[in-house]
């Protein structure tokens, strides 16, 4: 067959930081005292509207220059429960395409979770299941952090397992939270272990908020140990990032996925290129804070935009002949 006569099909994979969405009702088993009405961030069904309508504008575009549609799976954090999820493809600039959703409560203690979205079209959930990654705070008692999230399916006639993690944050310090993100690289492991036992030669995709960057150690471990590649390593500089903290740009948000996405197989997918998706409409355009993440909020001001991360994706080529 003459090279001419081949056809490749391009997919966009992408992770999104939502940054808390949460809905209107008070629920009493999430800490989501910030977002009600007539508290300190005055979190009204406007704002709510209004966010779930620029989400839904963002995740529509990502990936959309190369491939004429919107991403095939969103791995998604920050999330409170079904509903914002629901309300989220409803919207007008999601609800055209033909979404599902993978989502489970979990115990974290700010009350969000992680998600999946994907085109129901090209990719057919199998399995799904959380898995806890057990912590202790210094008193000794468990610390709740955010589940871990395997979804396994058919896209289209290729297997994959997708693993969304959102892990435990630097709010108490880098080095003094390090050994928690550690303790969650080392579950994503075993997980990835269970998959290779169970799978001949399984295609694995992991993605999240690791609040760590490719070069720390949490990260190292797991692309060594667990014989992944990520491409977001390169994506990191002085000047670009998914988010910001005091001025420095990281890169926490990341998608590895595993060697066999090299391949070349006839029907089979096969990595093309990553990168992050911080068009100029995503951006503060003024003041000190120009060119970082617009964000909804400030600490409790309200800024109206649309998260405080950018998302990443990767494209993934299907040949066909």
């Amino acid at each position: 067959m003459k090279p001419k006569e081949l056809k490749t099909s391009a997919h966009t994979i992408a992770f999104y930081n939502l940054e808390n969405l949460f809905d209107i009702p008070n629920d009493a088993t999430k800490h989501d005292g910030d977002f009600l009405p007539g508290l300190e961030k005055r979190w009204t069904k406007k704002r709510y509207e209004e966010k779930l309508y620029k989400l839904g504008q963002v995740i529509s575009k990502i990936g959309f220059d190369d491939t004429q549609k919107p991403p095939a799976i969103v791995g998604l954090a920050e999330i409170e429960n079904k509903k914002v999820i629901q309300d989220l493809l409803q919207g007008k600039e999601l609800e055209p395409y033909d979404y599902g959703f993978v989502h489970y409560d979990s115990k974290d203690e700010r009350g969000i979770d992680v998600a999946l979205i994907y085109d129901k079209t090209v990719f057919t959930v199998e399995d799904s299941k959380t898995y806890s990654v057990y912590l202790e705070d210094h008193k000794g008692e468990q610390d709740y952090t955010r589940d871990i999230l395997l979804v396994s399916g058919m896209f289209y006639s290729e297997k994959l397992h997708l693993i969304i993690n959102h892990w435990p944050s630097r709010r108490e310090g880098e080095l003094e939270s390090k050994p928690k993100r550690v303790k969650a690289a080392q579950k994503v492991f075993e997980i990835m272990d269970s998959l290779k036992k169970a799978h001949s030669n399984p295609k694995i995709l992991v993605m999240g908020d690791f609040n760590d960057n490719p070069s720390n150690e949490s990260l190292k471990f797991l692309s060594k140990a667990g014989e992944l590649y990520n491409p977001m390593d390169t994506l990191l500089s002085y000047s670009r990032g998914s988010v910001s903290h005091n001025f420095k740009w990281n890169i926490f948000d990341q998608i590895l996925f595993s060697t066999n996405f090299f391949e070349t197989e006839m029907n089979a997918l096969k990595f093309d290129e990553a990168n992050i998706f911080d068009e100029a409409f995503l951006k503060q355009n003024k003041g000190k804070f120009k060119g970082q993440p617009f964000r909804t909020y400030a600490g409790k001001k309200y800024k109206g935009g649309y998260s405080d991360h950018f998302p990443v994706y990767i494209q993934l080529n299907m040949t066909k002949p």
